[in-house]
C-alpha cells in the first residue's frame, strides 16, 4: 500500500477496537478520512452500515476500490503486510505466535465482554442497572490485564514492550484496554509489567494521538 493510496476508516472516539487501527495507521504513516459512526445514537445498526459490516461493528476500514476490512487485528495485520515498516510482528514463527496469542487475551477474551451490544443486552434483557453493569466491566477489565500481566511477568521474551523492545501487535491491543478504561473512570490493580508496557507505549506519537479524548466527538475531560 502507498500512503496515496484513499482510506476511509469508520470510527468513534472512544472504542479500544478503533484506538488500534488509529494507532497502526499512524505507525505506519498513514492517514485515513474517518467517518463517524455514533455507537451511543445506535447508527452502527443503521441499514446503511449493516451492508458495510453485518455485525454493526466498528472499525470498518475501506481501501479504494477494495472489499471493505473488519476486525481490528485483521485491519492490523493487513497494513502490516501491505506497509511492511515498522513491522508489527516478528520475523520468527514462534514470536509471532507469541505477540498473536496474548494478541488474542485482549481483543477476544477481554474487549467482547464489555462493548456496546453486551451493555445494550445486559441493561434490557439481562436486567442489569449501572451498578451491575459497572461491577461487570470492572470484573472483565481486572480477569483479562491481570492474566496478561502474570504471563508477560513470568516470559523472558517480554522486555520493554510485549515482545522485546520494538512495539508489536501486541502492544497495540494491550494499550487499547487502559485507552477505553480511563473513559469508564476504572483502573486495574496489581499489573506493574502492563502498566510499564503501556507506559512505554503511550509515550510514543502514535499512541499518545489516537488518545479517545483527542478524537472528533469527544468530550471535554
Amino acid at each position: 500500500m502507498t500512503s496515496e493510496q484513499p482510506l476511509e476508516l469508520f470510527s468513534f472516539w472512544r472504542t479500544s477496537a478503533v484506538y488500534r487501527a488509529r494507532v497502526a495507521l499512524s505507525l505506519k504513516g498513514l492517514q485515513a478520512k474517518e467517518t463517524i459512526i455514533d455507537l451511543d445514537a445506535g447508527q452502527q445498526r443503521s441499514d446503511a452500515f449493516l451492508a458495510i459490516n453485518p455485525l454493526a461493528a466498528i472499525p470498518a476500514l475501506v481501501v479504494a476500490g477494495q472489499t471493505t476490512l473488519t476486525q481490528s487485528t485483521a485491519i492490523l495485520e493487513y497494513l502490516d503486510e501491505t506497509t511492511p515498516e515498522p513491522p508489527l510482528l516478528p520475523a520468527d514463527a514462534l514470536g509471532r505466535a507469541r505477540v498473536r496469542s496474548i494478541a488474542a487475551m485482549l481483543v477476544a477474551d477481554t474487549h467482547p465482554f464489555v462493548t456496546p451490544r453486551v451493555k445494550r443486552y445486559l441493561t434490557t434483557t439481562g436486567g442489569f442497572d449501572d451498578a451491575a453493569w459497572r461491577a461487570w466491566q470492572i470484573q472483565w477489565f481486572t480477569t483479562g490485564l491481570q492474566a496478561v500481566d502474570k504471563r508477560l511477568s513470568a516470559e523472558p521474551e517480554t522486555g520493554r514492550f510485549c515482545h522485546g523492545d520494538s512495539v508489536t501487535l501486541a502492544d497495540i491491543c494491550l494499550a487499547s484496554i487502559p485507552a477505553v478504561m480511563q473513559v469508564f473512570k476504572i483502573s486495574v490493580a496489581d499489573i506493574p509489567t502492563v502498566d510499564r508496557i503501556v507506559a512505554s507505549c503511550i509515550a510514543l506519537p502514535a499512541f499518545a494521538e489516537a488518545d479517545p479524548y483527542k478524537q472528533v466527538g469527544a468530550p471535554a475531560r
